[in-house]
């Protein structure tokens, strides 16, 4: 994640968490360490006001832990976080397949499968960062054919803690195996708009995901 180049001024807020959000999915900021305000700042072009502000928006989504007249550092990955984040998760992955199986328009399907497709040959090209940034994308716009504003609000407070997880995470290749057939499932279910079929799909995938990850992480 880019952390050298200063922002430009339009929507500077949700620009700035958005850095430090990916930053910290992606490991830039390792869990544990404690935030370099001034080097960010320094580097992103803004004052010490808005990268709080920032911060404390990561901090009720649990990437960040404030503390006082000590600065902020990034949260460490816990087992038990991901055992409470990843019921949830599921439940509201589940309800937003029913709502876009229902509501989702013939051209937000097709481009969904035209998603996992994308995400099939990034998988037999061994294509890890591709593949889930497909897999990303995919999850997005189910989330985003629910059309559900508060489904999504909450969805995406928490899955930032998740895709972190993965990322961290060394998922052996024949889980990876067994994600890309359930996905072939999922994929089904969405062209046939069976809503019951591919919440319980879902919630099944993510269910093996956490299995993989405690596994992983162990």
């Amino acid at each position: 994640m880019n952390l050298s180049t200063p922002l430009t001024r339009p929507s500077l807020h949700e620009e700035l968490v958005t850095r430090l959000r990916q930053a910290i999915v992606e490991g830039s900021l390792e869990p544990g360490a404690k935030v370099p305000e001034r080097e960010l700042c320094e580097n992103l072009g803004v004052s010490r006001t808005p990268l709080r502000e920032a911060l404390k928006v990561l901090a009720n989504e649990g990437l960040v832990i404030l503390q006082s007249n000590r600065g902020a550092r990034i949260s460490k990955v816990t087992m038990e976080e991901l055992e409470h984040a990843f019921p949830v998760i599921a439940v509201l992955e589940g309800l937003a397949g029913e709502l876009a199986c229902d509501l989702a328009s013939d051209t937000e399907i097709a481009q969904i499968v035209a998603r996992h497709n994308d995400m099939f040959r990034h998988y037999e090209a061994g294509d890890r960062p591709a593949y889930f940034q497909a897999n990303h994308d995919i999850h997005a716009a189910l989330m985003a054919a629910a059309r559900n504003d508060v489904l999504a609000q909450h969805y995406a407070m928490l899955s930032s803690r998740v895709e972190r997880a993965r990322l961290l995470a060394n998922v052996s290749d024949s889980r990876w195996a067994e994600a890309v057939e359930e996905h072939r499932g999922i994929v089904k279910a969405i062209e046939a708009r069976d809503g019951a079929l591919l919440s319980a799909l879902l919630r099944t995938h993510l269910n093996n995901k956490l299995a993989a990850l405690k596994k992983a992480l162990s």
